[in-house]
């Protein structure tokens, strides 16, 4: 006798036999055909984070028109992600209740589901969390597809240098396995100026690599690219970390036009036997540990690309133990106006919130003191090491799995 399909599984294969970009209209008709739901659409946090962009069933939405804005500080959307828990909002002068829950792969934040539930019983919230659960993968996989989602992170117009830029970038801004939990984040300034960082895992293995190339606008984006593949390819070919360094300083040297980039590579092993680091010219990181942040002291060797450079660069062993807070960042964030921005005092001040809180609050800080208008790229990667866990731990820790919804 054939078993009966969950409304998960339900959903997947209603979306697999949809075209890609109607994975909304598919989650949306499962659970209007379930619960009688109704006003489901899904917001989008934009490129910034400072906005949610809606996109409804209602085609006209994806056609053309403006879609709806909505500001996420202070909102009752930005409790839903910071918390990632469902929260359930009474409907104005209705029986019905609002339902928001967080739209969330392996710790990255890619929006919000909302609808309205006539019954928000226990057994339906339960099955709404499932549908956005569903909708991450589905959004993941169906992105390589459509360029509906690139609209939907979009609440201004991105320039030539802004798009290579956004290109170089890892698809997903934060990352959790049972290891870390790990979020970066990258203000442009108003005329690009080659900022960039890159993550990837394998079996043993969490590389991380952070890098400012010399310049602005597109020649400094092209610098850019330079340098992300060149350490991409480099980190693929197996090579170790010296190596790694040596091929993304050749590159520069032989089609960086005479410019140079700092910039900070690491391998973090994953059982916790160690961490090591190269440092071309870059900023020192800042550690937080048992509630002090330090600077972490690193040898300096000089930017990928300088003529008068060697190509030979140390590797340094990494001092990082369960428990402590990495915070990497390009001077950006520190530069000018910037400066006025208390960073340690921020980390220790957001010491209990997640990565991709910390990395919002540093650079919603930066973006503030200098009025919006930033003269350099401003650039954060937040790593909470946790360390080899035998007894296993949640690689989605902030997700709403098991917890009650919250009613306001």
């Amino acid at each position: 006798m054939a078993c009966e399909r969950s409304g998960l599984a339900e959903v997947l294969a209603a979306a697999e036999n949809a075209a890609p970009m109607a994975s909304v209209d598919v989650v949306a008709r499962s659970l209007r055909d379930r619960f009688g739901a109704r006003y489901v659409s899904f917001l989008f946090v934009d490129i910034i984070g400072r906005k949610l962009v809606r996109v409804s069933e209602e085609a006209a939405t994806q056609e053309g028109r403006r879609a709806d804005q909505v500001e996420l500080r202070g909102s009752v959307y930005d409790e839903v992600l910071r918390s990632q828990h469902l929260v359930c909002v009474p409907s104005d002068g209705e029986q019905a209740q609002r339902v928001i829950t967080p739209v969330t792969n392996r710790g990255d934040t890619i929006g919000l589901l909302e609808l309205s539930l006539p019954d928000a019983g226990p057994d339906a919230l339960e099955q709404v969390k499932e549908a956005a659960h569903a909708l991450a993968y589905l959004v993941v996989t169906d992105r390589r597809f459509t360029d509906l989602y690139q609209w939907g992170q979009r609440t201004t117009g991105l320039s030539l240098a802004t798009e290579i830029q956004r290109q170089l970038l890892p698809s997903a801004a934060s990352c959790e396995a049972a290891e870390f939990a790990l979020a970066c984040a990258l203000v442009p300034a108003d005329s690009i100026a080659g900022d960039t960082y890159d993550y990837a895992l394998d079996h043993n293995t969490l590389h991380l690599s952070l890098t400012d190339a010399m310049g602005h606008d597109v020649d400094a984006s092209l610098m850019a690219t330079l340098l992300v593949n060149a350490s991409r390819g480099a980190r693929r070919a197996g090579v170790d970390l010296a190596e790694q360094a040596y091929r993304t300083h050749q590159a520069m040297r032989d089609h960086g036009r005479g410019t140079f980039a700092t910039g900070q590579l690491l391998r973090i092993a994953l059982d916790g036997t160690g961490a090591e680091l190269v440092n071309a010219g870059h900023p020192w990181p800042l550690r937080l540990r048992d509630g002090v942040v330090d600077e972490v002291p690193l040898g300096v060797d000089l930017p990928f690309g300088v003529p008068t450079a060697s190509g030979s660069y140390q590797v340094q062993h990494l001092d990082l133990r369960p428990g402590d807070r990495l915070v990497l960042s390009t001077d950006g964030m520190q530069e000018r106006q910037a400066q006025t921005v208390d960073l340690p005092g921020l980390i220790r001040e957001t010491a209990d919130e997640h990565p991709r809180e910390v990395v919002r609050a540093l650079t919603a800080a930066v973006a503030d003191a200098c009025g919006g208008h930033l003269w350099d790229d401003a650039t954060v990667m937040c790593l909470d090491w946790h360390g080899l866990q035998p007894e296993g731990r949640s690689a989605n820790a902030g997700a709403d799995t098991d917890a009650a919804p919250r009613r306001r």
